[in-house]
């Protein structure tokens, strides 16, 4: 338990550090994010520095390299998907910094990356017999997919990693309701016995340290070099514990906003009509005239409340 607690606050501190270092450097930079102009309670967010999620990420590597050491394959598999992920989001996000527009690689790109990142990992599940899926709520029962694993995991890593960033929208929004669904998830780990506990733990404490800069109003912004490595870490924790099928509980907020997103652009195509004022969701309540605060506040505490009741059938 120890070890627990030095891990957590290690990767806080690493990450807080980092953080220090890295603003006034994309400051220098001008790493600025260009802000769309419809969202027009975000006007005043036009050139805050991004691409935060380059501190938190280096903080949950070192630290668990340290914790962890090197030689558990499962944890290393982890943080090289992690990093892959988080170079795809930095060149998107860098892309978009030097062409000075909110685009940066094109959506086919993205998700060429990911797929082959997914795969990646699809195939080592299924090399390693890692092809069971624990039944939420089902008292220990779990499903053996065999090879249907590595189409599973696919889906899982590319809808996962692509509703972490849309998520990403608001002040503290995808930062707070992946720490609470790290802190929880590390829990679940924990009495699993399972060897990732340490890594999700240490990336809890490094999102929390992240917060401290970027709720509102942001003084960075963790950009997609973040969000997409949180959502790669997010399917890798599940996925090589066995614990695929809690994604779309504990996470949610993640879930809804991708619906959000779907079921927006499906009825508009069929209708030229709008369910939400704008999508995803989180938008459409801050356009109802609820704050950042509030709106991040809320999905926190709904992930976490979640959290709590998956724990008690654990």
């Amino acid at each position: 338990m120890k070890l627990v607690f030095i891990s957590i606050l290690s990767a806080f501190a690493a990450s807080f550090l980092l953080i220090l270092a890295v603003l006034p450097l994309l400051k220098k930079l001008k790493a600025g994010q260009y802000i769309l102009g419809y969202v027009k309670e975000h006007k005043n967010k036009g050139g805050t520095p991004t691409m935060g999620g380059l501190a938190f990420v280096a903080a949950i590597v070192i630290v668990t390299l340290c914790v962890c050491g090197f030689e558990n394959g499962i944890v290393n598999l982890t943080l090289s998907i992690t990093a892959g992920f988080t170079v795809v989001g930095f060149l998107d996000d860098f892309l978009k910094i030097y062409r000075k527009e909110n685009e940066g690689l094109k959506p086919y790109q993205k998700i060429l990356f990911q797929i082959a990142l997914a795969t990646l990992a699809g195939v080592y599940c299924y090399i390693n017999g890692i092809t069971e899926l624990n039944v939420p709520f089902g008292g220990g029962f779990s499903i053996d997919v065999s090879w249907g694993i590595i189409p599973i995991v696919i889906f899982v890593f590319t809808a996962t990693v692509n509703c972490v960033n849309l998520t990403d929208g608001l002040d503290g929004l995808a930062g707070g309701t992946s720490c609470a669904y790290l802190a929880v998830f590390a829990l679940m780990l924990a009495v699993q016995k399972s060897d990732s506990a340490y890594l999700s733990f240490i990336a809890a404490g490094s999102v929390a340290a992240f917060l401290i800069f970027n709720t509102n109003k942001a003084a960075i912004f963790m950009g997609d070099t973040g969000s997409l490595a949180l959502g790669g870490l997010i399917s890798c924790l599940a996925v090589f514990s066995g614990n695929t099928l809690y994604i779309p509980l504990l996470g949610i907020m993640f879930v809804i906003s991708g619906i959000s997103v779907i079921v927006q652009v499906i009825y508009y195509k069929r209708t030229r009509k709008r369910v939400f004022l704008m999508a995803p969701i989180h938008h459409h309540f801050q356009m109802k005239g609820a704050t950042e605060c509030k709106i991040s506040y809320v999905y926190f505490a709904i992930t976490a409340l979640v959290g709590i009741f998956c724990l008690i059938f654990v």
